[in-house]
């Protein structure tokens, strides 16, 4: 599907250079001079290369639609993961660059959604939010104010995250896993 070079957004997977690019960031610009155009900062989703191009209004680009299909996380095999398909039961295996830092999060039999482009997996979605249970963090000091201070603490993945003072080790609370945040406290 072509889609003139304005109407690119973050998230829209474009081929540009015979490549799969998702589009991180974009800029709207209106020089005083010439015609408006979009600077876009896309990432390659094959081999993680990251480049900025310049589309002009009059510029078309090539939108990839892509394939979801969901699976359940199986287990870690040295530099991949496998994954099971959830309705032939088939199993994959995925390298672990394409994950990234996400791989932290995965945990047995947590379901994921694979994004595909002509059969082959070239993304990996994770549930927004997981449980974790923190393994390790600082005690608080005395005569911090509870509403802005947070403090450092390690959960049960090796992730460190920031969380309130009144949290302590052994508790298990709600990570958002694109952002590496506290949420709350598990219920």
């Amino acid at each position: 599907m072509k889609i003139s070079g304005v109407d690119i957004r973050p998230g829209n997977i474009l081929e540009h250079e015979g490549g799969i690019w998702k589009v991180a960031k974009i800029q709207h610009t209106q020089p005083g001079k010439g015609g408006a155009f979009m600077q876009v900062e896309m990432k390659n989703l094959e081999d993680g290369r990251k480049t900025n191009i310049r589309y002009r209004s009059q510029d078309t680009v090539e939108k990839v639609r892509l394939d979801t299909k969901d699976f359940q996380f199986l287990f870690a095999d040295g530099e991949a993961y496998v994954f099971m398909d959830q309705e032939n039961y088939e199993q994959i295996t995925i390298a672990a660059k394409l994950l990234g830092d996400e791989a932290a999060f995965l945990q047995d039999g947590m379901q994921v959604t694979l994004e595909m482009y002509d059969e082959r997996p070239i993304s990996v979605q994770l549930p927004d939010q997981i449980e974790a249970t923190i393994v390790e963090t600082d005690a608080v000091v005395k005569g911090q104010t509870a509403s802005s201070s947070y403090k450092p603490a390690i959960l049960d993945n090796g992730v460190r995250v920031m969380v309130p003072p009144h949290i302590s080790s052994g508790t298990r609370i709600v990570v958002d896993v694109y952002a590496k945040e506290y949420v709350r406290k598990a219920d």
